[in-house]
């Protein structure tokens, strides 16, 4: 069972240009639930509640009902959008957002032609079942995907790629033409040069991507213009869009595979591929060559040097020298009341009905707790060893940011419950780009900061950190509203790995806030009584 849009899995690319204001009407269908949609990537400047997070900018649409979002397209750039109520995004509630450059203007790059990608990983169990799993006694995991698609094509139980290896497990897929399960197909006119834009929504898998036979180019992150840096393959997590530029330069003519392979991970999931088919060559012919072979899961040093060398392109403006408050986030995974969660300095996130946004616009302190989160985590806490004390806390608080500050944010990892375990987080920052100052193993110390980046350092939006090991972001709170912060893996934000950032309050009060998006919870009461009042 898949989520569709307008009838469509993936849901229909939108494409607009810099500048534009987009209207978008989403009707709820489903029967027996809300439903948003967060514009990833898109910064919702002046225009906080059309960011589609469910409790936090906006009610959650309720079955039957239609909201209407209004944003303006701030930078261009590869980003898309998806669902952010529950776990939709898993059930497949998303489709690409493409930002072009404005009118007159041109990038600092040419191609001769483009093609999407949207990755995305498939379970054959529904996301209501995950989710009940989730918060079960006992503890039920959603386990490992059981397709990888391109957007929205996969195989199960049978590979593309059988034929070429004798001890393959499974069978060959055999395709005459229409099946679903057929691969996408990129033709291209060879000696020609392309934009592939790459962006990934999985629920869990990280991802590698590569063009047999093909060198890439890297020239965009996130949104923004990147050194042109040349690769074989692409590490992508969750939450991350790419441009990269290749060049049809093969002799002779022919068809390669494009794959996208699971790191991060033990792989238990085939590789996802699609045809890159050079013009005249029939798209039916199947490569001479295998599919590349993704990068053993567990190289990490290959991840993280892939990610330092993703830097800056000229022009993108420099981090501020020095930061004016630094904040810890902690990532661990703990108990609560026997149940399995992730935490961020001991406080696993609970939503509240009533949204952030509608609560600090006119004022309501019982909405959720006024207390804001622990901005770091005791000395002595060891991040090498499982806690000490597995149980937790359960909150709603929020950081709060003065208009105008410059915030130091260290992600750190640490040990699971397992002893000797530690995962991937990709960290997604709603309503803000921040600057990548750098990475580091262990626990971080102020020393570190003397390693950070401040000259080439990229802008993204979405970030990793690797296992037993720490990020470094820095970011201007210059947009005011409430913002989600939190780790892209669907079933880990479920679980409670996520933060909000409530920043510039006396900007939020003066806000006309749409009533439309705060319809619920005590705004909701709070704008019946006021209904009632005018009637009387």
């Amino acid at each position: 069972m898949v989520m569709g849009i307008n009838g469509k899995f993936p849901g229909p690319t939108i494409r607009v240009k810099v500048g534009d204001i987009v209207r978008v009407d989403v009707t709820n269908k489903l029967n027996t639930e809300g439903v948003v949609i967060h514009w990833h990537g898109i910064k919702q400047r002046e225009t906080p509640w059309s960011d589609g997070t469910a409790s936090i900018s906006q009610c959650a649409i309720a079955p039957g009902e239609t909201f209407t979002y209004r944003f303006t397209a701030d930078k261009a750039g590869t980003y898309f959008y998806h669902g952010h109520y529950g776990m939709q995004r898993s059930a497949g509630l998303y489709g690409s957002l493409i930002v072009d450059v404005a009118d007159g203007e041109k990038e600092p790059f040419e191609y001769d032609g483009e093609f999407c990608l949207l990755l995305s990983d498939y379970w054959h169990q529904n996301v209501h079942q995950q989710e009940v799993g989730l918060s079960s006694l006992p503890f039920r995991w959603i386990n490992e995907s059981q397709s990888l698609l391109m957007n929205g094509r996969g195989q199960y139980n049978c590979s593309l790629a059988s034929r070429y290896n004798e001890s393959a497990t499974l069978p060959q897929c055999e395709i005459r033409g229409g099946e679903q399960w057929a691969p996408n197909v990129l033709s291209v006119f060879p000696n020609r040069t392309y934009r592939l834009r790459i962006a990934s929504t999985t629920s869990l898998a990280s991802l590698n991507l590569a063009i047999g036979n093909h060198k890439m180019y890297v020239v965009e992150a996130d949104g923004n213009y990147v050194n042109r840096t040349e690769v074989t393959d692409i590490d992508i997590y969750s939450g991350e869009s790419y441009s990269v530029l290749f060049t049809a330069d093969q002799i002779p003519y022919d068809n390669f595979w494009i794959s996208a392979g699971v790191r991060a991970r033990l792989p238990q999931t085939p590789q996802a591929l699609a045809l890159l088919n050079y013009i005249p060559t029939p798209e039916s012919k199947f490569p001479l060559s295998p599919p590349p072979v993704t990068p053993r899961w567990d190289d990490y040093g290959r991840s993280k040097s892939f990610a330092l060398n993703i830097t800056a392109a000229a022009g993108t403006p420099r981090p501020p020298k020095s930061h004016e408050r630094r904040i810890v986030l902690l990532s661990t995974q703990n108990k609560f009341n026997g149940h399995s969660v992730w935490a961020i300095n001991n406080v696993s996130l609970s939503l509240p009905v009533t949204p952030y946004l509608g609560a600090i616009r006119y004022d309501i302190k019982d909405a959720y707790d006024q207390t804001p989160p622990p901005e770091n985590f005791p000395d002595w806490y060891n991040v090498s060893a499982p806690p000490a004390n597995p149980n937790t806390n359960v909150g709603d608080g929020a950081y709060v940011l003065v208009n105008g500050t410059t915030v130091d944010i260290i992600l750190q990892n640490a040990n699971m419950l397992e002893p000797g375990a530690s995962e991937v987080h990709p960290w997604h920052m709603h309503g803000h780009d921040f600057w990548v100052l750098g990475y580091g193993e262990g626990r971080f110390a102020e020393e570190d900061e003397k390693r950070f980046n401040l000259t080439t350092a990229p802008l993204k939006n979405t970030a990793v950190i690797f296992p037993f090991g720490w990020t470094a972001l820095r970011f201007v709170a210059d947009n005011p509203g409430v913002w989600a912060f939190h780790c892209h893996i669907e079933p880990h934000l479920h679980m409670g790995m996520g933060v909000v950032i409530a920043e510039g309050l006396d900007q939020i009060r003066a806000m006309n806030v749409s009533r439309d998006a705060l319809s619920c919870g005590l705004t909701g009461k709070m704008f019946a009584a006021e209904d009632a009042r005018r009637r009387n």
